[in-house]
């Protein structure tokens, strides 16, 4: 499990976990304390000080890690750490979808894709269209490069069919959201079948029954309400200017190709890994292609020779478009950059692990203290991987007795209850508010209660599949 962790690890912005035995250094209820007073105090500076995000999430890092007995000369320890594996890890592939989203927008090849799309489908049938998109490429794609590539597709698709941000991108969300959280090889769901010795195919399976009314519930249906709660228009800032005399347009074959291409190459790793040829030579280039991070940078490279060189472009004009794809990120690399150190500083306060055992023996049902005990790590340390493994750890040997289709579905319980109300400490709820010009109060409206339908729904999912298998 710790060798599957530490693979994944790079890419989910997070550091190896604090050892789960050693003890907390202040007790529970100093720990809940300070956990909510950090966050209060976070939430306070954004909306009533107007403080920038990243001041606010270093100063509630401090706050915690003073309360939770951490030590003053170690108040940003964890806070540094935390951002620089996030920036190192989710920031390296922020940066390299910006520059495909730079040079999908540039070169007329997003709006290909968007012109073709309208042209196939009704107004009214976008935000289906979306969520379809969404899970398709969702299933072999880490959240964050999901994110990255959409956004780009989300913007003009509502800025071309003039419908509201939202009612286009939370279907999107939501596809990447569910498969985050209950389908393999996402890294959650991977790390709690190793925990808890569940067979990969059954999960799998029974993931994919779960996810799909998640989705269209957590989606298209969720999105319509939320679209008038929140009805911003689709923001200009991540979006490159419409050069009318730039020349030729890419085909949308060529187009759909670059945003396909990491999709098939870490598709290409997965069916590798499930032949079990991953040790022989071809598979060992395989699996290193279908990295995200080799996968993007590979992804990036070509739209730079398809999207660039290959219309008229000279080396130096694509060189100045990838610059330019730079400076619109800075702003929400070093927000996330922030949650992902706030998250740490929970980590390592050991608030999670104290909270989670004491659900844990409570003698509730097992699958809603699985989802629950994620619930709960979720809330507390901002990150969905971090709570399904500590979730999983904890009820690893309760599990003992259960048939391999209960053993399935405690690890999508656990999933479900890992996306449960993304808040101020997760790094992805400052992504999508970022990428997406909301307000934290917009954020909550829209993402957070979107994550919380997710959960919801797919342990209503796992309930009654639990009743029939």
């Amino acid at each position: 499990m710790n060798a599957l962790f530490a693979a994944a690890s790079p890419y989910t912005g997070m550091l190896p976990f604090a050892d789960p035995a050693a003890p907390p250094a202040a007790s529970t209820a100093q720990l809940i304390i300070a956990a909510v007073v950090s966050i209060v105090i976070i939430v306070a500076l954004i909306l009533w000080v107007k403080m920038h995000p990243f001041f606010a999430l270093m100063l509630g890092s401090a706050v915690m890690a003073v309360a939770a007995n951490m030590g003053f000369t170690d108040a940003f320890t964890s806070f540094s750490a935390g951002l620089g594996s996030t920036v190192g890890g989710v920031g390296v592939l922020i940066v390299l979808g910006a520059v495909i989203g730079r040079f999908l927008t540039e070169s007329g090849a997003a709006d290909e894709i968007v012109d073709t799309v309208l042209a196939k489908t009704p107004a009214k049938r976008l935000p289906w269209a979306m969520a379809f998109a969404a899970f398709i490429i969702g299933i072999p794609l880490f959240f964050e490069v999901g994110v990255v590539l959409l956004i780009p597709i989300v913007m003009l698709v509502a800025k071309r069919a003039k419908l509201p941000v939202i009612l286009v991108g939370i279907p999107a969300l939501a596809g990447l959201s569910a498969l985050h959280g209950l389908v393999p090889p996402h890294p959650g769901p991977l790390i709690a079948i190793d925990a808890l010795k569940a067979d990969l195919g059954v999960t799998l399976a029974l993931g994919l029954l779960v996810a799909i009314p998640t989705v269209i519930i957590a989606g298209p249906v969720m999105a319509k309400p939320m679209a008038k709660w929140v009805p911003i228009a689709a923001s200009d800032k991540l979006l490159a200017p419409v050069d009318e005399n730039r020349g030729r347009r890419p085909s949308f074959g060529i187009a759909l190709s670059v945003v396909l291409m990491p999709v098939v190459l870490m598709l290409m790793m997965t069916v590798v890994k499930a032949t079990g040829i991953g040790e022989t030579g071809v598979g060992q280039v395989l699996v290193w292609l279908g990295t995200p991070l080799q996968a993007l940078l590979i992804t990036a490279l070509y739209s730079m020779v398809v999207l660039g060189t290959t219309l008229g472009r000279t080396m130096s004009e694509v060189a100045s478009e990838t610059g330019a794809a730079f400076a619109p990120i800075a702003s929400i690399l070093l927000i996330v950059g922030a949650g992902g150190g706030f998250k740490q500083t929970l980590v390592d306060s050991g608030v999670g692990q104290v909270i989670g055992s004491g659900i844990a023996g409570s003698g509730m049902p097992l699958l809603i203290a699985g989802w629950l005990v994620a619930v709960v790590i979720r809330l507390a340390t901002g990150s969905a991987t971090v709570a399904t493994i500590t979730a999983a750890g904890i009820m690893a040997p309760l599990v003992g007795d259960l048939s391999s289709t209960h053993v399935a579905l405690m690890v999508l319980a656990i999933g479900a209850g890992s996306v449960f109300l993304s808040h101020v400490n997760d790094a992805g709820f400052w992504l999508v508010k970022e990428y997406f010009g909301m307000t934290v109060g917009q954020t909550f409206k829209t993402w957070s209660l979107m994550e919380c339908v997710v959960s919801v729904v797919g342990l209503i999912g796992v309930l009654l599949l639990g009743l029939v298998v």
